[in-house]
């Protein structure tokens, strides 16, 4: 028991371990040899196991390489304290986000769309996938609370997709330059869009 294969993965993972492992072997392959390259056999050889291993659990290449890429993110979180100023919090998780995504798990998810076109899901479900993995939804939530307490947001002006908007907007922007944002960016999207909608008059 716990003897290793050629691979490097014990014989006897299971569950949790076992996906914990496989997820680290496909994060290795996109890294290495980019999407273009990434495939389940490539994956299941450096994991030292098989492709059925992998099939059991995600259906194909582009699963695999989303489930990959959302375990990058949830192992680099994004903290933002409170700075009693909801402007630089913003900006901060502006700027954090874009320094995690950049440059490499931004060209991974570009070469996805031909895989998930024609699939039921697309960047936007991977989009909200990745979010619930990482607690995007989360941080950016505790921020604007944050802002509504302090009395410098009205609750009432955070509707869904104004409240989407900057993310949007730097998500946009990073997959246009496949580039870290600017500050004079960051604070463009705040000052220009956010902010004036949602400021408390």
């Amino acid at each position: 028991m716990g003897r290793k294969m050629a691979g490097g993965l014990p014989q006897r993972r299971r569950g949790a371990a076992l996906e914990d492992a496989l997820l680290e072997a496909a994060w290795a392959e996109l890294a290495e040899r980019g999407y273009a390259g990434f495939t389940m056999e490539s994956v299941a050889q450096r994991a030292g196991t098989s492709r059925p291993v992998l099939s059991r659990r995600w259906a194909g290449r582009a699963e695999l390489a989303v489930a990959a890429i959302g375990r990058y993110f949830a192992r680099n979180p994004v903290n933002v304290p409170d700075l009693g100023s909801v402007r630089e919090e913003l900006a901060l998780l502006l700027r954090k986000w874009s320094e995690r995504a950049t440059p490499a798990p931004v060209r991974f998810m570009l070469d996805l769309r031909n895989d998930l076109a024609p699939a039921t899901g697309d960047l936007i479900g991977v989009r909200r996938n990745l979010a619930q993995q990482i607690g995007e939804a989360d941080m950016l939530g505790d921020i604007l609370r944050r802002g509504v307490e302090r009395g410098e947001l009205d609750a009432e002006k955070l509707l869904p997709r104004v409240i989407a908007a900057p993310v949007d907007l730097a998500r946009n922007e990073i997959f246009l330059t496949l580039a870290k944002l600017s500050d004079e960016v960051i604070y463009e999207i705040l000052d220009l869009v956010f902010l004036p909608l949602v400021r408390k008059s």
